[in-house]
Parts: C-alpha cells; structure tokens; sequence
C-alpha cells in the first residue's frame, strides 16, 4: 500500500503522496473509457518524459515535463492522471516513483503576497525535494486556480497578488525543468480558457479528455449495472435487455460520473425500488437519464 491514504505531515499544498506503482490507482486507469489511442498517446508523453528529457539538450527539444488534460467537470480528467502515474511506474521496475498531488486551493490567500510566496515555497522546496530523491509525477488539479490568465484579470480579489501567484509558478516551472528532468507535473483543468497562454505554451502535451460518445456510454452504463448486480443479481437481467441500448443513447451528452449517479437517482425513483433495487426497470433508467440531460441543459 502507497502513502494515499496517510495524509498526516505532509507540506502544504500537498494533498496526498502515494508509492508508485499504486494497484488502486490502476484501476481508476481502467475505469476511464476513452479512444485507446489517445489513452497510448499520453502514457507514451509521459515515458517519454524520463526517457528523453535527461539525455537531450533543452536546446533541441524545448520539453518543460507538463501535461495539460482539459474537458468538462466529470470526464475522469483526475482519475486519468491518477491511473496514468500507476501505469508510468510499472514500466520502470527498477525506480521508486512517487505522485504528489497539490491541493492549489490550500494556497490561495487574501493577505498580499502570501499566495505567491506559498506556491514559490511548494515548487522550490517540496516538490523540488521530492524529484531529488527520485522520479516525481505531480497532480496540478484546476490548475486554473495557480495560473489564471492574467489578460482576464479584473480588480477584484487583489488581482495583483494572483498576478505574482502566476508569475510564481512559471518561474518555478522553467527552473524545474532545467534541474530535474526526472519530474512531471500532470494538470487538469475544466476551463483551459481561463488558463494562462504562458503556462500553457509551457505544455508538452495538451490533451481534450471529451465526454464520452455512444459505445462509452454504454460501456459506463454496463459497467455500473454489472457493478450493482454483484449485490442485487436481478439488476443484470437490464444489460440484456433489447431496449439497454435505448438507455445508453439517452445517456449521450452525460459525464462518466453523472451516468453513474444517474442510476443512483433511478434506484431512488420510489421507495419500493430505493428497499429493493433489484425492481430497477429500463424505464426507471430512461426516466433518469432524460430528467439529468435536462438539468444539464439548463446548467448551460
């Protein structure tokens, strides 16, 4: 078992530290239905990351060791970048791998300049200190959070201590990529508009995670009936259904994780099938996909 779970006297801004490779983490990989093409593409960056970045001039290949998945809330954006430091690890048998992931809202701060100095001391001290002990992937979640784009910048919120805060980490990202070519960091973000050009010219890879099409919707769906079928064996018999196929259409324009709330909401459709789910009907799922598409439309 990694460190995921002891999150005691870890620095700030560090949310959680995991020994790679990690099985748990694996599994999130897995569980993200994706072009597998596109899956190989960003296992392939991020090998290339230790394999080509210590023996190349920066002159040559200008690579900073920064991944940038954007798409919308929902699309497995986190857990991808979990799985994928999994899935980096176990091609390197002989390395002790680590993931650190940031929590950029523990840094923010209305008393000026704490913000920047915060993030300076997260990047030049923590994260630095790590990828001098070995191979280090590091989880940027929203990292619109830590580099806003500054041409956007109103004058709320004390606009200049954000300004320095962004300053802060492409600073610090240019020198990391100099000193430790063992390092990557992983970003997410579900509004890449809002993130800053500078950091994002500093991507090796951008990668759109989008919302799954037809067949993914069906593999989430099945996957989540099969889920609960290994604890009401009556809900598999809806996977067979001729109409399973109509309950996956319904489903396009959902988020992976909202399809699998949405079954949730369909359980809880009336309190006979909430007792007993094993009455869950293809009309309770159909009822549920087309009440969550609406609310979506209308969060639009």
């Amino acid at each position: 078992m990694g460190l995921g779970n002891d999150v005691s006297n870890l620095p700030k801004g560090i949310h959680r530290r995991w020994d790679l490779p990690e099985p748990a983490l694996g599994a999130l990989w897995d569980s993200i239905l994706m072009d597998e093409c596109h899956k190989t593409q960003l296992l392939s960056q991020a090998v290339m990351n230790f394999t080509v970045r210590p023996k190349v001039s920066r002159d040559v290949i200008p690579l900073h060791g920064v991944i940038l998945l954007v798409g919308p809330p929902g699309t497995g954006k986190t857990s991808l970048a979990r799985g994928l430091a999994h899935r980096v690890s176990q091609l390197f048998h002989n390395s002790r791998m680590q993931l650190l992931e940031v929590e950029p809202h523990s840094l923010t701060s209305s008393a000026m300049g704490k913000t920047q100095r915060a993030v300076s001391d997260l990047f030049s001290q923590s994260i630095a200190e790590s990828a001098a002990n070995g191979p280090t992937i590091v989880l940027l979640d929203e990292v619109e959070t830590l580099a806003v784009d500054r041409s956007k910048l109103s004058l709320d919120a004390n606009p200049i201590d954000i300004h320095r805060a962004t300053d802060a980490v492409l600073v610090q990202l240019d020198l990391l990529a100099e000193q430790y070519p063992n390092l990557l960091f992983v970003a997410t973000s579900n509004f890449p508009e809002a993130v800053d050009s500078a950091f994002t010219s500093r991507c090796d890879l951008i990668m759109e995670i989008p919302l799954p099409d037809q067949a993914a919707c069906e593999q989430i769906l099945r996957a989540c009936l099969g889920g609960l079928a290994k604890t009401y064996p009556d809900v598999a018999g809806l996977i067979k259904s001729p109409r399973f196929g109509d309950c996956a259409n319904a489903c396009v324009g959902l988020d992976g994780r909202a399809i699998r709330k949405m079954v949730a909401n369909a359980l809880a459709v009336d309190p006979q099938t909430a007792i007993n789910p094993n009455t869950l009907s293809i009309d309770n799922l159909l009822s549920a996909a087309r009440y969550a598409k609406e609310q979506r439309i209308q969060r639009i």
